[in-house]
């Protein structure tokens, strides 16, 4: 039996280019696994309820072998795991075809060739984005998000709160989460240059309210 499995790194990122080439591939979406998780961790729950399905004699199809695998290592681990297990792996859309139940000297260097190429190019991007912060800071740009919050809109929506209407309402009234509006009350009594010893947790903005 062929099971299929889908990943994207973000929660932001969307599976349907890869559900739909599992799904023209004829796998029943009850036999497809995914995940919204980086392939730089092992706490992918899609992958792991996949692997704990699997029985000798399926496949794992993926659209890339990087779906899979997290680095080099990873993906040259889980081919000789699976294949212990008497399971291939097949992917769809990789520049060099793998199919792990192909015990060809040429079948073995692809799954090699296309971890390491993948390794590489998630180093590089990290060093993208490693030189792209420090030419921001270097600049005096802020890193990372944006505040959900500035100006006119976060001084309105902490007049609002003053004025006795909850952090839910201001919340939806300005599309933020409530820590953001409990963030910006923070920073209201935050002493310049310093910290305040006001709890984190969002309970002095209670006080304002009577509760989110």
């Amino acid at each position: 039996m062929e099971l299929g499995y889908a990943r994207v790194s973000t929660t932001t990122q969307d599976l349907d280019r890869q559900l739909t080439a599992l799904s023209q591939r004829g796998i029943p979406d009850e036999y497809v696994w995914s995940d919204k998780k980086t392939g730089a961790t092992t706490d992918r729950p899609g992958l792991t309820a996949l692997l704990s399905y699997a029985r000798a004699g399926d496949t794992v199809v993926a659209y890339t072998l990087d779906r899979i695998g997290r680095n080099l290592r990873d993906c040259l681990n889980m081919v000789a795991q699976l294949r212990d297990r008497g399971i291939g792996i097949t992917t769809l859309a990789d520049p060099l075809p793998i199919d792990t139940s192909d015990d060809s000297a040429m079948a073995q260097v692809a799954v090699a060739m296309l971890g390491l190429f993948s390794e590489i190019e998630r180093v590089f991007a990290q060093e993208r984005a490693a030189h792209a912060r420090a030419v921001r800071e270097a600049k005096g740009v802020p890193v990372g998000r944006p505040a959900k919050l500035t100006g006119q809109k976060r001084d309105a929506a902490l007049a609002a709160v003053h004025s006795g209407m909850s952090v839910r309402q201001v919340a939806a009234t300005h599309g933020v989460g409530k820590d953001t509006v409990y963030k910006a009350l923070r920073e209201e009594r935050a002493p310049v240059g310093g910290n305040t010893d006001t709890d984190t947790t969002g309970s002095p903005a209670e006080a304002h309210t009577g509760g989110a």
